[in-house]
Order: C-alpha cells, then structure tokens, then sequence
C-alpha cells in the first residue's frame, strides 16, 4: 500500500485514531501506549479515555505526551469511554486497545493493507492471543500463552471504517458487559461487510483485576443483549423472529461468512 510506512510513494491513504480506554490502569497504561508507538504505520493519533481513575493514571498519562491526546471523565463505564474516544477522533480508521491489553507489532499495517485492498470491507478481525498473569517482578507484569489463537468478536483485534458507527451506532452505555458483543450484533443486523484477518493481532492479558470473578453479573448482560437484538428483529420483521443475518465477509482469505469461532467465543 503507497505509503503505508510513510515512505516518499505518497500519502498514507488513511489516519488511524487508536483509543485506549482506561480506568485506574497506572500498572498497564505506559506499556498499551508502547504497543501502539511500536507500529510501523502513521499517522496515527492515540486517544486516552481517563474514566474516573482514582490511581496515578492522570499522572502517567501527562508524562507520555508526544502523539497522545488525554481526556478526563467522570466514571461512566467502558462503553461510554469507548464512545467519547469516538467522538474526539479525527481518523477515518479507529482502533481500539483496552489499557492492560497488547497489539501485535504489525497489527495496523496488515489490517490496513487488507482494508486498502479491499474497499467494501468496513471491518477487519483479527485473531487473539490470550495470555494468563504468572509472575510480578520489580513491579513488571509477566505473562504467558493461556491458549491457541482464537477468532473472537473482541474490538481490540479489530480495525473499523469510522463510517461504520454511523451505520450502527456507537456502544451502548446500559449495556456494562459484552457492550462489545453488543455492537457486533446489531452490526450483523444491519449487514455490515467484515474480512477476517487470520494472524493474532491482539494479546488480550488476563489477571486478577479482569478475571471472571463477576461471572453471574455478565452471563446477565449476555442474555439481555440476545434479548435486545431478539426484539429489535421481531419488530423489524412484523413480529417474526427470523434467523438473525450474518456479517459478510470479503477477500481471499475469509470464509465468505462470519464463523461459528467467531461467534463462540467472547472477551469478559
């Protein structure tokens, strides 16, 4: 793709927003903004959605400076944070990285790549690596592979097309798990095109603070979301639950619809 390291080809033909929601993440925030720094693609602004942290992550966050843009608001839960790092990026393409999680070093250039090669395509998924916390040393955080990669509906292995929340909407602020199964649900309602990209492009990072321990509390939020998107169907087809249509996908290395792995496996 012209430019797509910056060479002297031509203009990159994309700005990427990179959006990192964060609530009291001081153990992890200066590493996800490393992770994003590491891509060999620009240009590319990082967006950091402060939730009411109570730590030291305004003060870690003022120490970054450079391509971060750092916004402050009163605790209102990760789907509204999601949704304010939406409305303060200026990039055609948004990316998002949860604070404790890590992208894989060439994440955006190949996604880019796929999403430049294919204009029909408003989603690129990416496959994630999930790794399990096994160690603390000198206050750094060690991790290990917990599995084989996954394709799971999580945004952070994502790459969107911004004009794709005008298609679907942003994430909804009521639903405080799965918000972003959520989105990709009434993103397969309204027939959203989506390539999958079948290489880890995110290492979702598990420990204490994000392990299962509310279990009952999201098991809850999944069957209201299958709930919602039920009712939405049935009202759109005059009361008849017709099966729920699948994302397209696009390009050589898709299976032409979005598969069963995908839909079997969820971020907590």
């Amino acid at each position: 793709m012209p430019g797509v390291m910056g060479s002297s080809m031509g203009p990159p033909p994309f700005f990427v927003s990179a959006i990192i929601p964060v609530y009291n993440g001081e153990a992890f925030l200066a590493e996800a903004v490393e992770s994003i720094r590491q891509q060999g693609y620009r240009p590319i602004e990082i967006i950091i959605v402060d939730d009411g942290s109570t730590d030291n992550t305004k003060r870690i966050a003022a120490g970054l400076k450079g391509d971060v843009h750092y916004v402050y608001q009163p605790n209102s839960g990760l789907p509204a944070a999601r949704n304010r790092g939406l409305n303060e990026a200026r990039g055609d393409v948004i990316a998002f990285l949860d604070v404790d999680d890590l992208w894989s070093r060439d994440k955006l250039e190949h996604q880019l790549l796929r999403l430049n090669d294919a204009p029909s395509a408003e989603i690129v998924l990416g496959y994630t690596q999930i790794m399990i916390l096994t160690d603390i040393v000198e206050g750094r955080h060690i991790f290990r592979k917990w599995s084989d990669p996954i394709l799971a509906l999580s945004v952070g292995s994502a790459l969107f097309r911004k004009s794709v929340f005008d298609k679907v909407g942003h994430f909804d602020g009521t639903q405080h798990y799965c918000d972003d199964w959520d989105w990709f649900m009434r993103a397969r309602e309204r027939g959203v095109s989506m390539l999958i990209h079948r290489e880890v492009t995110q290492f979702y990072r598990r420990h204490e603070r994000n392990m299962t321990n509310q279990e009952k509390l999201g098991n809850y939020y999944f069957i209201r979301m299958l709930k919602k998107s039920l009712d939405r169907r049935r009202q759109e087809n005059c009361g008849q639950a017709e099966s729920l249509p699948r994302l397209s996908c696009v390009g050589e290395e898709s299976t032409g619809r979005l598969s069963g792995s995908a839909e079997g496996q969820a971020k907590d």
